[in-house]
């Protein structure tokens, strides 16, 4: 068994061991979260929840967590060429806090329309939903530079305090009677800005003086890289919102649909602790242009999740509709074994996307990531408007929309193989004139 777990260490990219733990602990908490809600709220009360939850993990993440990844590419392209992150992170933290003011500024603007849609006229949940907006532009800020660096283990830590916090928190409204929507909504925004606050004095540590950077370098990609994040955040989140337009008077449903998701995408948020140590090691290896070291870590990433996939999917599907009566309160067994299945083979194909959209990004393919994505999307909306059940469309809109964005993947990267890998023998050379003597890959 030790044999065993010291292989798979090896396959993964260097720091995701120190960023499994928190991400343990996060997804944990998501399951605590919506756990304590299904058995504490009412039916229509834990329908807003699941409604406002999908909106974060779906919008939120679509608008901030680009910028995560794109701060992690541009600061572990520093880091070979040995400069310093500060500069990164002051123009960072200026393009953020614009991003997420247009955010907000949206939400108070429409603030009405979308509490009658969505929260059944409660405007007190859209004014939790811009608090959690504001945790995640803050905590993706930081994640971003610290990845970038290298610094896993404050990555880590912050993902832990922000579980943890969660779980806290869900379980202190339902012990004081804070039986409303609002109080559990609110955990999503508390939670992560509690903390960012605690791992920011590391990351201040972490970066150190470097060349400025400028503007175009920092937002070229961001916008394709947004859209795209945006639609990949639509395919694996859209089941949720799609059944509270067709079907809005089936609570039931959509409770359901949600506990499902979460069960079925089990392997995600194991997933996640590999993300950014992949973005981070493939840009390394990019940027010093080891295309070897580039390759095979892509395919050991795949390895990596066609495993996941199996033992996520195979217990979900099996155990899927009575994990969700027994974890979530689901008094009704409106989903079985099959819809399971599909959304554990959609969430195993969304996962073989994210790895090969991160290759794309590194190539700085944004705009053919952007197209893939776009690809899946129709699919995914073409599926869910063809006449028929409801449960049934958006499930398999789910698993073929996801399909078809790493088939188009695929066909991207085979296209651009030959443009990619000429990059990468340049990149070095390049990189090398621009940066101080000495300094380079083979120095650090």
């Amino acid at each position: 068994m030790k044999t065993l777990l010291t292989k798979l260490s090896a396959a993964l990219p260097p720091g995701t061991v120190a960023v499994a733990g928190g991400t343990v602990v996060l997804g944990a908490a998501s399951y605590v979260h919506l756990g304590v809600a299904g058995h504490t709220l009412t039916t229509d009360a834990q329908a807003n929840v699941s409604v406002l939850w999908t909106i974060v993990m779906s919008i939120g993440i679509g608008v901030f967590f680009p910028i995560e990844q794109e701060l992690t590419r541009i600061v572990s392209a520093r880091v070979v060429l040995g400069q310093g992150a500060a500069p990164v992170l002051r123009r960072a933290t200026l393009l953020t806090a614009g991003i997420l003011g247009a955010t907000l500024l949206v939400l108070g603007l429409a603030a009405r329309p979308i509490a009658d849609l969505l929260f059944h006229g409660d405007r007190g949940l859209v004014a939790a939903l811009g608090g959690a907006f504001t945790g995640m532009a803050v905590c993706y800020l930081t994640r971003g530079v610290l990845a970038g660096l290298g610094r896993f283990g404050a990555y880590g830590a912050q993902l832990a305090v922000d579980g943890g916090l969660r779980i806290v928190l869900a379980f202190g409204c339902a012990l004081f009677g804070l039986n409303s929507a609002l109080a559990f909504s609110l955990i999503l925004a508390v939670a992560p800005v509690v903390a960012t606050l605690v791992t920011l004095p590391a990351l201040l540590r972490a970066v150190g003086p470097g060349e400025p950077i400028a503007w175009r370098d920092l937002c070229s990609g961001l916008g394709l890289l947004v859209c795209a994040t945006l639609l990949s955040q639509l395919v694996v989140n859209a089941a949720v919102m799609s059944t509270k337009l067709l079907a809005p008077s089936d609570s039931a449903l959509i409770a359901a649909l949600l506990s499902a998701l979460v069960l079925a995408r089990v392997p995600l948020f194991v997933f996640g602790s590999l993300q950014a140590s992949l973005l981070s090691g493939l840009t390394a290896a990019f940027t010093a242009g080891d295309r070897a070291a580039f390759w095979a870590m892509l395919r050991r990433i795949g390895m990596v999740v066609g495993a996941l996939g199996l033992l996520g999917g195979v217990p979900a599907t099996v155990l899927g509709p009575w994990l969700i009566e027994v974890l979530f309160g689901t008094e009704d067994p409106v989903l079985d074994r099959l819809d399971f299945f599909l959304l554990s083979a959609g969430t195993v194909a969304y996962m073989f996307a994210m790895v090969l959209g991160q290759a794309l990004m590194v190539f700085k393919r944004h705009n053919l990531q952007l197209l893939c994505w776009a690809v899946g999307t129709a699919v995914l909306v073409g599926i869910t408007l063809v006449p028929g059940d409801v449960a049934v469309r958006v499930i398999l809109a789910y698993a073929l929309g996801s399909t078809a964005t790493v088939l188009a993947m695929l066909a991207a990267l085979r296209l651009s193989f030959p443009g990619a890998a000429a990059t990468a023998g340049e990149a070095p050379r390049q990189m090398a004139d621009a940066g101080p003597p000495g300094v380079g890959a083979a120095g650090k």
